[in-house]
């Protein structure tokens, strides 16, 4: 497992893919968070407290990193299969099963480091835009800091987030095998739930819907006032679909030639 791991890391560091994506996943996750700093603005407070979330307002870009994230992940793997370099792959790394733990854990880490940079990246932007908007004390809210233990998680779970959206990815990825087809499976695996839930006019369903996606469950972990469902727990249903993902990928990459 070690030397797979070294040779995934190898083949990550001197490949172009890696090189634009992770600090791409970073920019576009700033980026978005700054547009998002800049275009809201505070409603008034009423008796029984703030409902905006400061904290998942200077989080959105993550929504855009998401993409970026994906886009990598899929091209871990389904990229080798497009040029033939899979035999290649396989031929140097017999087993399976291990060549893609060996990926994952290496796409875990860049995702890991791009996500961090991202996400402190956005909450430093975030904390000189948003009070200028009127999210400040004089007006009810906390201003951004990682020494409040809320921030602290909502940043953590962002993390997390974009990591377990990158190993849905990369199952989806090991699936399917064509870049394009995949990269379109894991956004209709992202978006297609909101969507039904905002299609559909129960109020249950709606909420079981939004409770069932990967997307909204996971963005769950931002919230720092009373949100979708527990961060925690949302982040749970998000690695139960990152689970199954990669469990049908490695499926898929054990049974199928390549």
């Amino acid at each position: 497992m070690r030397d797979q791991v070294r040779a995934e890391w190898t083949k990550a560091r001197t490949t172009a893919t890696a090189r634009w994506a992770v600090p791409a996943a970073a920019a576009a996750t700033v980026a978005l968070s700054a547009a998002a700093a800049a275009a809201t603005t505070a409603e008034p407070c009423p008796s029984a407290g703030c409902v905006q979330d400061v904290a998942r307002i200077g989080l959105s870009g993550v929504q855009a990193g998401q993409a970026v994230v994906a886009m990598l992940a899929v091209l871990v793997i389904a990229g080798e299969y497009g040029t033939g370099t899979i035999r290649t792959t396989l031929l140097a790394m017999p087993g399976r099963t291990g060549l893609l733990a060996a990926k994952a854990v290496v796409l875990a880490g860049l995702t890991a480091a791009a996500a961090t940079v991202g996400v402190l990246g956005s909450l430093l932007v975030g904390r000189f835009l948003l009070p200028g908007n009127g999210f400040d004390p004089e007006h009810g809210h906390r201003l951004l800091s990682l020494t409040d233990g809320s921030v602290l998680r909502a940043a953590a779970g962002s993390v997390l987030y974009l990591v377990l959206v990158a190993l849905l990815a990369l199952g989806v990825g090991a699936a399917v095998r064509e870049p394009a087809p995949a990269v379109a499976v894991v956004l209709g695996l992202l978006y297609l739930f909101p969507l039904l839930a905002v299609l559909t006019t129960d109020p249950d369903a709606q909420l079981a819907l939004r409770r069932l996606s990967p997307m909204d469950a996971g963005l769950a972990a931002q919230t720092t006032t009373a949100g979708l469902m527990d961060p925690w727990l949302g982040l749970g249903v998000l690695a139960a679909w990152a689970a199954a993902a990669l469990g049908v990928g490695g499926a898929v990459l054990r049974l199928r030639d390549a």
